[in-house]
């Protein structure tokens, strides 16, 4: 059952519709990003082979640049008068991620995976900027490009583990 989206008063000066788009909007990034984030945690712990020290340490860098996206996506949801949504079941119910392969230990495999998965969030997040826009709230477009520069980065260094020259 969906419920009704409370609204607290606030006197940032954007319209009810405006701050109700971008708080829908805010929320459902910040589901992708919290799963983003469980995923790369999972792949830090359970990757195997001969470069794991280079790829586990590398994730923990993204878990950290991910964690300070999830908190300054969920407080502008409260800023703009609305709740952040950021619990597991929410996380769980609302991600646009697939689920993430549990039993796979490979490099490869967690870099297939993570790419995949990287990919998505960032080309979602893409999206959003443009939508923030649209809607008016040019704060939330620029934290969405915040979030953009740094998803387009890690991808980055995701695909160069897997873009050697034979």
């Amino acid at each position: 059952m969906e419920r009704k989206m409370a609204m607290h008063p606030t006197r940032i000066d954007l319209k009810s519709n405006t701050r109700k788009t971008a708080i829908e909007l805010l929320n459902a990034r910040l589901a992708d990003a919290i799963d983003l984030a469980l995923v790369t945690k999972q792949a830090h712990w359970n990757v195997k082979g001969p470069h794991f020290i280079a790829i586990h340490e590398m994730l923990d860098g993204f878990r950290a640049t991910l964690d300070g996206h999830v908190d300054t996506i969920a407080e502008r949801a409260v800023q703009l008068g609305g709740q952040a949504q950021g619990t597991v079941q929410t996380v769980a119910e609302k991600t646009a991620l697939k689920p993430y392969p549990t039993d796979i230990s490979k490099t490869k495999d967690h870099l297939a995976a993570l790419i995949e998965r990287y990919g998505a969030v960032a080309n979602a997040v893409r999206a959003a900027i443009d939508e923030a826009d649209e809607a008016g709230d040019a704060d939330t477009a620029d934290i969405f490009t915040a979030f953009s520069r740094d998803l387009d980065k890690s991808l980055w260094f995701l695909e160069a583990h897997v873009q050697e020259k034979e």
